[in-house]
């Protein structure tokens, strides 16, 4: 794959898409290559390159899970061990889940623990305020019996490593992981950001324009509890560095069999666009055969999205400065350098025909901690809308992204196996997620899951 073919795709890509300013890398061969369009920011423009900083929003999870990795390496930390073996203070909505949490449950996401605990912009917003909170945060399932990503999970975990290490959270983490591997620029915190040319982040708005998003990261500064599920910022040459870390010997820094533990298998996940299971950290991918590992993030205006294929010493990286068009051009990426490079052609799934007895079923009201989603039928066609609850856009003092607005969604075909519970967006911001209704033991939904989330039923159609 040359230079020039990649330049020609991502410039494509991003002028169809609107999206201000992209960067992509690829590691193939032991060469990395570079593709950038558009500029920084709308409103004060600067081209954008391979070392321009975006925020990684959950990327910065692997980053997290590698420390902690470290410190299990090194014998200071048990996976298996409770949390509060680490963090005796954390206390949460149901006293025996509290107890039984384990370390490797907030590393592959099967804690319980509901997506997010908001920021409120009052209090403590330490690590140690985010404890304090999490009372507060509703529990979706007991310790270990599924898998549904949690934000608050991992800001937990950055908890523990705190605590074993004495330091403030980003002094651990640089002496643990970024200064040994040598990730220059991959940073938390505005004050660093600054000082390096990096991007900000853009919502398209009803009218179809896109406007500057503020704030620059998911969270306001100050929100230093947020920074171990989501507080980096980086640059593709960064990322390809840390994509040859992760295929490496661990470099000293840790054990090579302890970025090998990563890639295992610890738990299943169902119909998710974002893998077929979960690592420690890393969402797992069948590739035509190849095992790929990647994360992506989504930021208030900011999309970034890392997949690696340790079999092929091959890796994209691809980030994107627009909500929420970023989000296809990034998928749009990984898929061309998948073809191009590898010759792996994912094709894509195909809806069956809209049934309005099977659409009646899971018609209704949804929520996380956070967030509503709305399902409703209309004539033969089924939608899902999904947004900030209107209470906490109300009561918050800044912007945030916009809402998805009702979109597509068809069944896709039961595989034998399955119950034909599983679908598909077809349009809009969120094409090609893939999800999946859960029902109790009588057959009735009680919930969805989209995006690794699960979103529980409040309300049947009335």
């Amino acid at each position: 794959m040359s230079q020039e073919k990649l330049s020609e795709f991502v410039t494509a890509q991003a002028t169809e898409l609107g999206v201000p300013g992209v960067a992509v890398g690829v590691l193939l061969d032991g060469q990395e290559i570079y593709a950038s369009h558009g500029v920084t920011n709308l409103g004060n423009p600067l081209p954008v390159d391979e070392k321009t900083l975006f925020p990684l929003a959950s990327v910065s999870k692997t980053f997290t899970a590698t420390a902690l990795m470290r410190l299990v390496a090194e014998g200071k930390v048990d996976l298996d061990a409770p949390v509060r073996a680490y963090v005796p203070e954390l206390i949460l909505a149901d006293e025996e889940a509290a107890a039984r949490i384990t370390v490797l449950n907030l590393l592959n996401h099967t804690a319980g623990l509901d997506w997010n605990v908001i920021d409120d912009g009052e209090g403590d917003r330490s690590l140690a305020g985010l404890v304090a909170k999490l009372p507060q945060l509703p529990l979706i399932a007991p310790p270990g019996a599924r898998a549904s990503y949690s934000q608050a999970g991992y800001n937990l975990a950055g908890r523990i490593i705190e605590k074993i290490t004495g330091l403030p959270f980003e002094q651990a983490m640089a002496s643990l992981v970024l200064e040994p591997v040598g990730l220059a620029d991959t940073v938390y915190g505005l004050s660093e950001v600054m000082v390096r040319k990096f991007a900000v982040g853009h919502n398209r708005g009803d009218d179809g324009e896109l406007r500057a998003a503020r704030p620059w990261g998911a969270f306001k500064e100050g929100a230093r509890g947020d920074n171990p599920g989501g507080g980096l910022a980086s640059s593709v040459s960064d990322l390809l560095r840390w994509a040859r870390f992760q295929l490496g010997d661990g470099e000293g820094v840790l054990p090579a069999s302890a970025l090998r533990r990563m890639r295992e298998r610890t738990i299943e996940l169902r119909a998710s666009t974002l893998g077929d299971g979960f690592g420690i950290c890393w969402f797992l991918h069948d590739l035509d055969g190849l095992q790929g590992i990647g994360h992506g993030g989504s930021g208030n205006g900011q999309f970034a999205e890392l997949l690696i294929v340790p079999e092929r010493d091959f890796a994209v990286v691809s980030l994107a400065n627009a909500g929420p068009d970023g989000y296809p051009f990034n998928q749009s990426v990984v898929r061309w350098a998948l073809e191009h490079c590898l010759g792996i052609v994912e094709e894509p799934a195909e809806p069956v025909p809209y049934d309005q007895g099977q659409a009646q079923q899971v018609v209704g009201h949804y929520e996380i901690d956070a967030m509503n989603l709305d399902i409703v039928t209309e004539g033969t066609r089924l939608t899902l809308a999904v947004g900030i609850k209107p209470e906490i856009r109300e009561a918050s003092d800044e912007e945030m992204p916009p809402d998805y607005p009702a979109a597509a969604i068809g069944f896709l075909p039961s595989d034998g196996d399955g119950d034909g519970d599983e679908y598909i967006v077809t349009e809009g911001g969120l094409r090609g997620q893939r999800g999946y209704f859960s029902r109790d033991a009588n057959g009735v939904v009680t919930g969805v899951d989209l995006a690794g989330r699960l979103f529980s039923r409040v309300s049947d159609p009335s």
